[in-house]
């Protein structure tokens, strides 16, 4: 018999994640500058990683927003990518993730971009299933959260708008 291990309840940490990548040529334009559309690929991957840990199921993107590109990231560099859940409504999650290069040979570190990404936890049949709260137990999680429910009412009511 298998065992369920779902819980109701999850902090922030315990689904954080964070992905490292060496950056090559194939993934750049001459000038040796990296794609925007790169970094976005690797945002999302990560961003991924940590609805799946929350929802403990699939999850699928649903929106990328407020994507900064601060600084390049060239040819050489290791990108850096943090991720962590902020807000939880019914089956959604909004992921913040924090882009940032280092140059190996100088050990310079260097903030290049930051994203909000929204996913939507899914059941085996592929609709949407309800996700575990967040246990807020630090004032910047409790911060993040207030600031992650209002971006995702903006959201729902720009998507409407849409439709």
């Amino acid at each position: 018999m298998k065992q369920n291990n779902t819980k109701l309840e999850k902090s922030p940490s315990e689904s954080q994640a964070e992905v490292i990548v060496r950056m090559f040529p194939s993934d750049a334009n001459p000038a040796g500058n990296v794609f925007g559309g790169e970094i976005l690929k690797h945002i999302d991957m990560v961003a991924g990683i940590v609805a799946q840990r929350h929802a403990q199921s699939n999850a699928v993107t649903v929106s990328m927003d407020s994507v900064n590109f601060i600084k390049p990231v060239f040819v050489g560099n290791v990108l850096k990518l943090n991720a962590r859940i902020n807000y939880v409504h019914n089956s959604s999650m909004e992921i913040e993730v924090r882009a940032e290069a280092e140059d190996i040979v100088t050990g310079i570190r260097t903030v290049t971009g930051t994203a909000f990404v929204t996913f939507v936890a899914l059941d085996k049949k592929g609709k949407p299933k309800h996700v575990p709260r967040l246990a807020l137990k630090s004032d910047e999680d409790r911060k993040k959260f207030e600031e992650g429910k209002i971006r995702m009412e903006k959201r729902l009511k720009s998507r409407k708008k849409s439709i």
